[in-house]
C-alpha cells in the first residue's frame, strides 16, 4: 500500500481523539439530561467525526424506539485538555422501528374517507378541471351589442350608486347573466375527469361485474333508469329502484340486475293437455265377465270323465 493511499484513508477517517473518545460519563450524563434517568441503556458504539470530535452511542430503552440509539458528539479545541459537549440527538440505529415514509393528505385520501365538516380543497391546476367560463363568449368591443351592454352596464352603475359593494362581474355582460341565470361555474370536468369518472363507475357498475353477468336484461331497457344529462348520458343514468344493489348510484348503460323492470313480467304457462286415461273417476272391474256377455257359455259343460276325451 503506497503512503498516498494511507495518506487518503486517514483525512477521511480520521482517527478518535483520545479525550474525546474517553469522555463516556460526559456523554451520558448528556443523554440522560435529555432524556430521563433509566432510559439511556449501555454504551455500544463512538464514531470519530472529524479532528477532535466524537460521537458517542447509547442504547434507547424507551418504549416505542425499539433499535434507537442516543448520539451525544463531544468536542475539544486545538491543545486544549478540556472535552465539550456539542449535540445530543436520539437516532435511529439499522435496525430501528421507523414510522412508514410520510404521504402528502391529497395522496393519503381515498373514497368514503370524508365526514360531515370536512373540507376537501383542490388544486388550482387540477387536471380533472379546466375552466367552466373563459370569456370568449363576450361580443367584440366595437360590435352593436358590446354598446348596448356598456350603457346597460353604465344604467346599472348610476341606480346602484349608494351600494358600498358592487358586482364582481359588469352589469349587462353575458357573465352577469349567467350568474343570475345560476348557469355560471367557475371551473367544470375536462375530459381527463370525465374519463375518471366514467372509468370508476364502470368499473363498480359495468357490463364485466358478475351481477351484470346474471342479469336477465341491461339497465337500457328497464324503467328504473333515470337518464344523465351532458355526454355522459350516451352510457351512464341513475338506477332509481329501492331494491336493486345500486340504488342511487350512477350505473352503466351495459350494467345489469335481477331487479329489471321487465324481470317480473313473467310468460303464462301453457295449459297443460289432457290425459288420455281419465284418472278422476274410478271404474269397476268385476272378477268374473257378465254372464251375456258372450265370453262364456250361458250352460256349464257336462260332466267329463277323469281320463281320456269325451
Amino acid at each position: 500500500m503506497s503512503a498516498a493511499t494511507t495518506r487518503s484513508r486517514t483525512a477521511r477517517t480520521p482517527a478518535p481523539d483520545r479525550l474525546c473518545a474517553e469522555a463516556v460519563d460526559l456523554a451520558r450524563a448528556a443523554a440522560e439530561e435529555a432524556a430521563a434517568p433509566g432510559v439511556v441503556g449501555e454504551h455500544v458504539a463512538l464514531v470519530s467525526e472529524g479532528d477532535r470530535v466524537v460521537t458517542h452511542y447509547f442504547e434507547a430503552k424507551e418504549p416505542g424506539y425499539r433499535g434507537w440509539r442516543w448520539a451525544v458528539t463531544v468536542a475539544r479545541a486545538s491543545r486544549a485538555k478540556n472535552v465539550t459537549l456539542d449535540e445530543t440527538v436520539l437516532l435511529p440505529g439499522s435496525d430501528a422501528l421507523l414510522a412508514p415514509e410520510w404521504v402528502p393528505w391529497s395522496e393519503r385520501l381515498r373514497p368514503g374517507d370524508m365526514g360531515p365538516g370536512d373540507l376537501l380543497p383542490t388544486e388550482a391546476e387540477d387536471p380533472r378541471l379546466e375552466p367552466g367560463w373563459t370569456g370568449e363568449d363576450e361580443p367584440l368591443p366595437n360590435s352593436a351589442v358590446s354598446e348596448v351592454s356598456q350603457e346597460l352596464a353604465a344604467l346599472a352603475d348610476v341606480e346602484d350608486a349608494e351600494l358600498t359593494t358592487l358586482p364582481v362581474t359588469s352589469r349587462g355582460s353575458i357573465a352577469a347573466v349567467a350568474d343570475e341565470l345560476g348557469t355560471r361555474r367557475a371551473r367544470v370536468l375536462s375530459r381527463y375527469g370525465l374519463r375518471l369518472a366514467a372509468d370508476r363507475w364502470d368499473e363498480e357498475f359495468g357490463a364485466k361485474t358478475p351481477m351484470a353477468q346474471a342479469a336477465p336484461a341491461s339497465c337500457v331497457s328497464c324503467a328504473f333508469l333515470v337518464p344523465m344529462a351532458g355526454s355522459l348520458k350516451q352510457a351512464f343514468g341513475v338506477c332509481a329502484n329501492e331494491f336493486a344493489p345500486a340504488d342511487g348510484r350512477v350505473v352503466s348503460l351495459s350494467y345489469g340486475c335481477g331487479g329489471h323492470s321487465e324481470a317480473a313480467v313473467m310468460p303464462k304457462p301453457p295449459k297443460p293437455t289432457p290425459h288420455a286415461l281419465d284418472t278422476l273417476q274410478v271404474d269397476d272391474y268385476p272378477l268374473r265377465p257378465a254372464g251375456a256377455s258372450g265370453s262364456v257359455p250361458d250352460q256349464p259343460d257336462g260332466a267329463t270323465e277323469d281320463l281320456g276325451h269325451s
